[in-house]
């Protein structure tokens, strides 16, 4: 049996049905938190099931359906004509076609500038590297619309990814084309029918005169999904060799691998500096990190990390400022995990890096003598 056999897991069609169904709802109303979002999603559902079951067993009239249109799931409202599409997903790792012809829409400085400011904060091209960001940037073409144009109709197949740089947007789902979120000149949509391989989930309609940004099907997969798909197979093979994780379980890995952000540094460039807040923790994907504290004379070196390591923990745990100043020794190359992330992933591992403390203060002690030498960095 081949590796990729082994690690191939076939997904149930009612647990695809309901994920699928929960992406659709989050995707479109885009909440604040997705923890908060789910735990309210999902209990709904688990009441609508208990009525709907009470409702089975209680006699009804021949023409009273068990669940109404508004509490049918929205997957089921199309699956049943379109099935066809359901069957065409995307396999990112066994998509070899990397020297396909690549979409390249010339820019002005301006333009650049502008999608640039737009796609900063779209959650998809978080983990992106640049010469990927580059490429997404070059890909993009630009889209003017005037009010009351459809961008997207829902049942219509994927054809583009948008992103808003400018006007209100709306979507609209069901046949009675029931209203349930507002885009207001910033956001992203129709990455759900390019994800899945399946019709439009909703219509998009403009409000407003706007300026969007596409990304055409074949575009977004190959760069989007399939970036996805190596970073995270990467990272998980860089988290697998840290002791520290070992202790959470292979789904927890694999969201903290999607978690991480990929970031650059040049040899001698300053990664934290002591006393500031933190902002989150790196692992060294490869290159040298200097570790230092300030003295009275100086910053003194207390230790150096490679790949493998990892840094920045320590005033996440404490909630206390960097206790240290962390510079790349040469070009470098981490993961960056922010501390939102942090404290929603890595509590399985709270107590062992609790435990670091301890060793971190033995450290400096073995390096300067006693506590009594060591200026106080918390």
């Amino acid at each position: 049996m081949s590796s990729q056999q082994k690690h191939r897991i076939q997904v149930p069609d009612g647990l695809r049905d309901v994920l699928l169904e929960f992406s659709i709802a989050y995707l479109l109303e885009q909440p604040g938190d997705v923890i908060d979002y789910a735990v309210e999603f999902f209990s709904k559902l688990q009441e609508n099931r208990k009525t709907t079951m009470i409702s089975a067993a209680e006699p009804s009239s021949p023409d009273e359906s068990i669940m109404s249109h508004e509490e049918e799931p929205l997957v089921n409202r199309y699956a049943s004509r379109r099935k066809s599409v359901f069957a065409e997903t995307y396999d990112p790792e066994n998509d070899d076609d990397d020297d396909g012809a690549r979409a390249i829409f010339p820019k002005t400085d301006d333009q650049r500038s502008r999608l640039c400011d737009s796609v900063k904060n779209i959650l998809l091209f978080r983990s992106l590297d640049k010469e990927q960001m580059n490429e997404v940037l070059d890909a993009m073409f630009e889209k003017k619309v005037k009010a009351k144009d459809y961008i997207i109709k829902q049942g219509d197949d994927g054809d583009n990814f948008y992103v808003i740089e400018s006007g209100i947007y709306k979507a609209y789902v069901g046949e009675d084309q029931k209203h349930i979120h507002t885009y207001d000149h910033s956001g992203s949509f129709g990455e759900l029918a390019l994800l899945y391989n399946m019709p439009r989930a909703a219509t998009i309609q403009a409000e407003t005169d706007g300026q969007l940004w596409a990304m055409d099907r074949q575009t977004f997969r190959r760069i989007l999904l399939k970036s996805a798909f190596r970073k995270r197979k990467m990272y998980e093979a860089l988290l697998d060799a840290v002791p520290m994780l070992k202790t959470l379980q292979n789904y927890e890995r694999m969201n903290l691998a999607d978690a991480l952000i990929p970031k650059t540094f040049a040899k001698g460039e300053r990664i934290i500096k002591q006393g500031d807040a933190a902002d989150g923790m790196y692992f060294i994907e490869d290159g040298k990190v200097s570790i230092r504290i300030q003295q009275a004379a100086g910053e003194v070196e207390i230790s150096n990390l490679e790949k493998g390591q990892y840094f920045g923990e320590l005033a996440l745990v404490t909630h206390r400022p960097r206790a240290a100043s962390a510079y790349a020794s040469d070009n470098l190359k981490v993961a960056f995990l922010d501390v939102d992330a942090f404290e929603r992933l890595l509590g399985p591992c709270m107590d062992l890096m609790k435990r670091s403390i301890g060793d971190y203060e033995s450290q400096l002690v073995k390096i300067f003598g006693s506590k009594n030498n060591i200026t106080d960095i918390r």
